[in-house]
């Protein structure tokens, strides 16, 4: 119970962005999980490793939006920590799609370009609603700011698909989306670098708040 905000005692959270933290978390949630069937379905069918990274990401966003909801009202310390695990997910994701785009390169696989232009569109139309919903959260803390790098990195992912369709049709080859998997990873390992120092940085200021706290009672 000690955890929980209750009136005065979390000043380090503005208590009236709460609800509407909490909302937007909730859409974005279903949102992002409603997307995953739909891109890990067309990847497969489609043969594009960049639409199967790119609805691995929808997969990894749906829960961290659980965790995020799970630990809003806490403490900011037990906020961090959420953060720091989301960090640390989406580097591991940023890995596992780097590795699954060496497979591809290795086979030679071509993609239907199609199939990736029309979901990618989908994707980006509802990223990109998620992503201005969630705009006014970017300054929070590090739990908030890993929602908003979050939803920013699948804008630019879905933009990228896209790009990779038109340059599968247009030469033939399945190189661009190798490459647009490529730049997913790099967005997202850079994503988890940067979610995990900022919560790491929270983690450290915490018990020196603690004391000062302690020395003014």
């Amino acid at each position: 119970m000690a955890d929980h905000c209750h009136d005065d005692c979390c000043a380090d959270e503005d208590a009236s962005t709460l609800p509407a933290w909490r909302r937007a978390l909730w859409i974005a949630l279903a949102v992002n999980a409603g997307m995953f069937a739909v891109e890990i379905g067309a990847g497969l069918v489609a043969g594009s490793s960049s639409l199967q990274a790119d609805s691995l990401d929808f997969l990894g966003d749906a829960a961290n939006y659980a965790i995020s909801l799970s630990v809003t009202g806490l403490m900011l310390s037990w906020r961090a920590r959420a953060a720091l695990l989301k960090g640390l997910t989406l580097f591991a994701l940023g890995a596992w799609v780097a590795a699954t785009t060496i497979v591809h390169a290795y086979h030679g696989i071509l993609p239907r370009a199609e199939l990736m232009g029309a979901v990618g569109l989908l994707a980006l139309a509802t990223n990109g609603a998620v992503a201005l919903m969630l705009y006014r959260f970017r300054s929070g803390d590090a739990n908030m700011r890993s929602v908003w790098i979050c939803s920013r990195n699948d804008a630019i992912g879905n933009v990228a698909v896209l790009l990779a369709a038109i340059g599968v049709f247009g030469i033939g080859t399945g190189w661009p989306d190798v490459i647009v998997a490529s730049i997913m990873a790099i967005l997202a390992l850079s994503g988890g670098f940067q979610i995990v120092r900022h919560a790491a940085a929270e983690l450290r200021s915490e018990p020196r708040a603690s004391q000062m706290g302690g020395r003014a009672l």
